[in-house]
C-alpha cells in the first residue's frame, strides 16, 4: 500500500492547488476502473493455465482486473506528455502498483515524422497497443497471452514514425526498446522460466544496438465506399534471448481490421466490427542445436473475433482462438536429464459475449468462454465472467 499512499500524496496538493482543473488546464485527469465476477469449470493452478493474461480474471469469484490512472497534455509547444499508472491486485489478494506507460511525443516534426520517446507499448500488431479497458472481451486472446505475455509487450525506448505520402493512408514505424524486464516475454525476460529445455538461461548484458528489441510496423487504412472502413497491419520483431549468447527470437504477425457503420447512425449504432490477428515466433537458440537437428523453434497462433452493434449501446460478439506451442518433457538416461519433445500442444477457445453501454463512461459485459480442455486432461473448461468498467475525467477516444 505505500506506493499508493505516496502517490496519493503528490496528486492531492496537485489537485486542491488548482493545477489539474480551472480555466488553466495542464493536466487531463482519468481514472478507470475493471472489475469482474465469475468462475470457470476449473481452478488453483489449473485456472492460472487457462487464462494466461496478467489482467484476466484468474480467480473464482471477484477480481480486480484493472485500475488505470492516466495523465495526458501538452509539456510544450513542442512535445506532448503520457502517463498511465496501473493499480492491480492479483490472485493472491496483494496490491500491486506499476508504470504502464510514461512516454512524450512530438509535435511538429516536417515531412509526416513523428518520435516517441520512454517506456511504452511495443507498436506490434492491433492489440498489443491497446489499454485493458478498451478490449472487446474480458481477457487477451491466447496467442497475444503466450508469445507477447500477460501484461503486453513493453519496456523503455524509443520510436519514429512516418506518415508516407501515399494517396491512402499508410504509416510506417520503427522502435528500438530494451529487451530485458518481466514485460519482455520471448526475448531477456523470461523471468519466471530459469530453464530452457534443461539448461540454465543466462543473464544477457546491453552491449550493443544487437542486443536491444528491434520492432517494425506497415499500417495501411483505405476507406470502401460510405459505410466500410479497413485497416491492415504488418508487425515485426528482433531481438536477443537467454539461451546464449547467439540466442535470437524473432515474431511475424499480420492483422486485419474491417468496420461497417452506415453514414446515417444512432450515435454510432448500427456497426459489425471484424478483427483478425496472426503471429509467429521462431526462437534461434544453441541449446536446441545439441539436442536437436533443428535450431529454431517455431509456434504460432491466431485469433479472430466479430462484433455487432445491434442497437444504442449494445454490443454482441463472437471470438475464436488458436495456439500452437512446442512441449518438452525431460527423461533420465543414466545419471543425465534429457529433453524430448513430447507434441505440440494445440489450445482452442471459443467465446462469446454480450455489452452494454449506458455511456461511453460505464459499461456491463457478460462473457462465456468454452476451452478446449486436453492440455488440462479434461475434455472442456466452461468459463462464465460478468465484468463492469467505469471511467472517471477526461479521457482520449479510442483508436480506430
Amino acid at each position: 500500500m505505500r506506493p499508493i499512499l505516496a502517490l496519493a500524496a503528490v496528486l492531492i496538493p496537485l489537485l486542491s492547488a488548482g493545477l489539474l482543473s480551472g480555466q488553466t488546464r495542464y493536466v487531463n485527469l482519468s481514472f478507470g476502473s475493471l472489475f469482474t465476477a465469475g468462475g470457470a469449470s476449473v481452478s488453483g493452478d489449473n485456472l492460472l493455465l487457462l487464462q494466461g493474461g496478467a489482467h484476466d480474471p484468474r480467480v473464482n469469484g471477484f477480481t480486480v482486473q484493472n485500475l488505470e490512472l492516466s495523465l495526458t497534455g501538452a509539456i510544450d509547444p513542442f512535445f506532448n506528455g503520457e502517463v498511465h499508472l496501473i493499480f492491480q491486485i492479483n490472485e493472491e489478494g496483494e496490491s500491486l502498483l506499476e508504470v504502464e506507460e510514461a512516454f512524450l511525443t512530438t509535435r511538429g516534426l516536417p515531412g509526416g515524422l513523428q518520435l516517441r520517446a520512454g517506456t511504452f507499448f511495443t507498436g506490434f500488431g492491433r492489440l498489443n497497443p491497446q489499454h485493458p479497458h478498451s478490449w472487446s472481451y474480458v481477457d487477451q486472446p491466447l496467442v497475444n497471452a503466450y508469445l507477447l505475455g500477460g501484461d503486453g509487450l513493453r519496456g523503455p525506448g524509443a520510436r519514429l514514425s512516418w506518415l508516407t505520402p501515399l494517396p491512402w493512408y499508410s504509416e510506417v514505424t520503427a522502435g528500438l526498446q530494451n529487451a530485458n524486464g518481466e514485460t519482455m516475454v520471448s526475448f531477456l525476460g523470461e523471468a519466471a522460466q530459469r530453464q530452457f529445455l534443461g539448461f540454465r538461461l543466462h543473464q544477457r548484458e546491453i552491449d550493443g544496438i544487437e542486443d536491444l528489441l528491434a520492432s517494425g510496423r506497415w499500417l495501411n487504412a483505405v476507406t470502401v465506399g460510405d459505410a466500410l472502413s479497413m485497416n491492415f497491419g504488418l508487425s515485426a520483431l528482433r531481438g536477443p534471448n537467454r539461451t546464449g549468447d547467439t540466442g535470437r527470437t524473432s515474431i511475424a504477425g499480420v492483422d486485419l481490421f474491417a468496420k461497417w457503420q452506415p453514414p446515417e447512425n444512432d450515435n454510432g449504432w448500427p456497426f459489425v466490427t471484424l478483427q483478425v490477428e496472426a503471429m509467429r515466433r521462431e526462437y534461434y537458440s544453441p541449446v536446441l542445436r545439441l539436442i536437436y537437428s533443428e535450431k529454431t523453434q517455431v509456434e504460432w497462433g491466431f485469433y479472430g473475433q466479430t462484433q455487432w452493434g445491434f442497437k444504442r449501446g449494445w454490443v454482441l460478439g463472437a471470438r475464436m482462438d488458436y495456439l500452437e506451442r512446442f512441449m518438452h518433457r525431460l527423461i533420465t538416461s543414466g545419471t543425465t536429464k534429457l529433453p524430448i519433445p513430447v507434441s505440440i500442444q494445440y489450445r482452442r477457445r471459443w467465446a462469446t459475449n454480450l455489452s452494454f453501454y449506458p455511456s461511453e463512461f460505464s459499461k456491463a459485459r457478460l462473457q462465456i468462454n468454452m476451452d478446449d480442455g486436453e492440455f488440462l486432461g479434461k475434455e472442456t473448461v466452461w468459463g462464465v465472467w460478468l465484468q463492469y468498467e467505469f471511467l472517471m475525467g477526461q479521457h482520449a477516444g479510442h483508436k480506430f
